[in-house]
């Protein structure tokens, strides 16, 4: 067992979410099967596997929230819920014969690249192991986010965070405190209010929500996909077609989104009828400047006679007692956090020591930047799926995570096609063109002139987190890799730290 926790392998992808698993498919595909899959939990999944909390459901449909390789005919709502994704991912793992390849238990402590060697040396709770290539799908959403609240220690009763749900603890009849209003808390709310006894919600900013087009997926609509391939086909393409055509609003046209702001607060009026708490839950930021969420049964749920809107942040605990921003007092029995993760800060980077000997959270200090959202400067050989402004606000990241697929395998393509021990390594010109492209796009995007903070921003006000086009154009500049955005590193006393070149001088 020693012997093959010390094995060197041609690829160590870490993760095995949507990411991770897409990168071991597309790996066998392309031929190579000397690779792992470094899962930190017992089994795959993600973050479906990990936000467990009640009434868990994604809020793209179905049909598009897949992988284009292994459709599901299946789907049983147009918006399926937690367990179902969670079971595709399952299948698709056994359907492609990944589990030999996945460590659980594996988590990845540390990562260090070798100058010498040129490969990564990894340090895991199954024990360490080296690979040329290293491919992080580790995920924006695998790390929760706890804000740091005085008091906090001294609660007596439950306190978890909805990504970690605690299902042995029973809300039924309790005074619940839920904090946060995102994509995670306008699920929990309905989904709890009905049992406990009172719950009060802490709203630092109100979200804007649309209308959920939700409904059970007929038989026969499942036996017609199943049986016809190409109306499954058509009903992604058509849910495609529509997200991006959205797209230039968001990216382009804020001001074209008020027609979506009217059908918004017409949905909230239909709901709740005092004015004052109407008020309170209307946002006064441009709608698509935080993510829309989608809920049918948010609104009528916070209008519930045991249910308190505290329109304020949570201050501090006293004891049983939460103290809001506004001065205001609740007593609870459970807290739950919906308070988001850590996206623009990643665990994940403080554990990766690159070239330079500095670790990608020392280099990402003044905001995360990749080449493409894949390659970051001084990292050879290291590719991140749902890298840097690869985020959408409006659409699947399935398809921007099929996108950086196709990047992946094109990078180990380049490397088998120049041969010998060699790493591509992103040279800092490019990387930095990259990121000045994109930043100068994101001027005129919602996220960027709509009036909120939100998660897409990092520290210091930087939008390093979405992408400021379609999917269709970031699949476009990612279908190959430019080899003289790379240095070509050999090992010492050979040529080494020149240019890559072109696609063309390599192959001649």
């Amino acid at each position: 067992m020693a012997e093959r926790e010390r094995k060197h392998v041609r690829v160590a992808v870490i993760g095995s979410g949507f990411g991770g698993l897409g990168a071991a498919v597309r790996l066998r595909r392309q031929g190579i099967t000397d690779f792992v899959v470094l899962e930190r939990a017992g089994s795959v999944g993600g973050t479906w596997r990990d936000n467990s909390y009640p009434g868990c459901a994604c809020d793209v449909p179905s049909h598009l929230y897949s992988f284009s390789f292994a459709p599901n005919p299946q789907w049983p709502r147009n918006f399926s819920g937690q367990p179902h994704i969670r079971a595709y991912l399952e299948r698709v793992t056994d359907t492609f014969g990944l589990r030999p390849h996945i460590r659980f238990h594996s988590e990845v402590r540390s990562l260090r690249w070798s100058n010498s060697e040129l490969h990564w040396e990894l340090e895991t709770a199954g024990g360490p192991l080296t690979a040329d290539v290293v491919v992080s799908a580790t995920g924006p959403l695998s790390d929760p986010k706890l804000p740091d609240v005085p008091g906090l220690d001294s609660f007596p009763g439950k306190v978890f965070h909805s990504a970690r749900w605690d299902h042995d603890y029973d809300v039924r009849g309790k005074r619940v405190a839920m904090i946060g209003t995102g994509a995670s808390a306008i699920q929990i709310v309905p989904a709890i209010q009905p049992d406990v006894e009172r719950l009060t919600l802490f709203q630092r900013t109100p979200p804007w929500v649309l209308p959920r087009a939700d409904r059970r997926i007929s038989a026969a609509e499942k036996w017609l996909h199943t049986k016809l391939p190409a109306t499954r086909a058509a009903r992604r393409g058509l849910l495609w077609g529509i997200r991006e055509l959205q797209v230039s609003a968001f990216t382009k046209r804020p001001d074209e989104l008020g027609m979506i702001e009217f059908l918004a607060k017409s949905h909230m009026k239909k709901a709740i009828k005092d004015p004052e708490l109407r008020s309170a839950l209307t946002p006064d930021y441009r709608i698509g400047c935080k993510r829309i969420l989608l809920s049918n049964t948010y609104y009528p749920a916070l209008a519930r006679p045991n249910v308190d809107l505290v329109a304020a942040g949570l201050k501090e605990v006293r004891g049983s007692t939460l103290v809001g921003a506004d001065g205001s007092e609740v007593e609870a029995d459970a807290i739950v956090f919906g308070t988001g993760f850590h996206v623009t800060d990643m665990p994940i980077a403080q554990r990766v020591t690159g070239a330079r000997g500095t670790t990608l959270a020392e280099e990402w200090k003044d905001g995360m930047a990749a080449l493409r959202g894949a390659s970051a400067a001084g990292f050879p050989n290291f590719l991140t799926i749902i890298g840097p402004n690869t985020g959408l606000g409006n659409s699947s990241m399935i398809l921007m995570i099929e996108a950086q697929l196709n990047y992946m395998v094109d990078f180990m393509r380049q490397l088998d096609i120049l041969g010998g021990k060699i790493a591509l390594s992103a040279r800092q010109s490019a990387v930095d063109e990259w990121t000045r492209h994109i930043q100068r796009r994101m001027e005129r995007t919602v996220w960027n002139t709509g009036g909120c903070d939100s998660w897409y921003l990092d520290a210091n006000g930087r939008n390093t987190t979405a992408w400021p086009g379609t999917t269709a154009e970031f699949k476009r500049v990612t279908r190959q890799v430019d080899l003289a955005e790379y240095e070509l590193l050999r090992p010492p006393g050979t040529t080494a730290g020149r240019s890559a070149g072109t696609r063309a001088e390599v192959a001649a």
